[in-house]
């Protein structure tokens, strides 16, 4: 089998290089190996850890996605990156945050490594029509004023893996690595370029929703695709039209009806 590269992470230099004023600046941590960033930082912020907090592994042994799905998480092989946010927002506006962090990462994979990634609704950032990353947010409990505590929100970035590992796994037509698509980067200017994005997002969270938002709809690769979709215990078809206001995806139906999906999975048909 091909050997992949392994990567290396520096919390000194990344604690070093971000602006003084940064969210995360002296609050990251580099780990060799956990179960999973998310969980790790979720129980940190339940114990009191600052906003700010940063954690990123090397390799993760329970790595998870969105519905619970399980998320590839080879050693050495991605970047694996989670941080923890405090704001004081509604629960509605708390839950668009995966929208604002898509466009973070995705802003920061073309940064880093000039890579054309895009959105693929809602939380995925596809290249050259495959998985590149999965972005995965997590609120806390509601408290007694109704809103969260805290969110941790998780993102998992294929660096080196090549065509033989992802076959191995049975991902070779699912998903790609940016080394694979002829895009390397250095992981501490990935993460570094992260970190930034997340910061600026932390920064005009909630306020400047209509920035993002714009953003996002013009880096969403599903508008104007043909989908499939789950409503109401059955799976549907028609054509992806636009994001609304609360970065929920609208599609005109085959049946002529409109819907606004708001969670669950979407695919894009051929």
């Amino acid at each position: 089998m091909e050997q992949d590269k392994i990567i290396e992470l520096s919390a000194a230099l990344l604690n070093r290089e971000l602006p003084a004023d940064s969210l995360f600046a002296g609050k990251v941590t580099v780990e060799q190996v956990v179960d999973s960033t998310n969980t790790r930082l979720k129980a940190l912020a339940a114990a009191g850890a600052p906003e700010g907090a940063a954690l990123i592994a090397l390799e993760q042994t329970a790595g998870r996605g969105t519905h619970g799905r399980s998320f590839q998480s080879p050693k050495g092989a991605g970047l694996y990156l989670s941080v923890l946010l405090r704001p004081r927002a509604p629960v509605a506006e708390l839950l668009t945050l995966t929208g604002w962090t898509a466009v973070a990462v995705r802003e920061a994979i073309w940064e880093a490594s000039g890579a054309p990634a895009e959105i693929k609704w809602l939380n995925d950032i596809w290249l050259n029509g495959r998985k590149l990353c999965g972005i995965l947010a997590e609120l806390s409990p509601l408290g007694a004023d109704g809103g969260a505590d805290y969110v941790v929100i998780g993102m998992g970035i294929n660096l080196t893996q090549t065509a033989g590992l992802f076959r191995a796994q049975g991902l070779e037509d699912v998903a790609v690595s940016l080394a694979q698509a002829g895009y390397p980067v250095d992981p501490n200017r990935l993460a570094l370029a992260l970190l930034n994005q997340l910061d600026a997002m932390a920064k005009e969270f909630p306020g400047n929703r209509a920035g993002w938002l714009e953003r996002y709809r013009s880096r969403c690769l599903s508008i104007g695709r043909r989908v499939s979709f789950a409503w109401n215990g059955a799976v549907l078809t028609g054509t992806a039209t636009g994001v609304d206001d609360g970065f929920a995806l609208r599609i005109a139906g085959d049946d002529g009806r409109c819907y606004t999906v708001s969670s669950g999975t979407v695919t894009m048909l051929k």
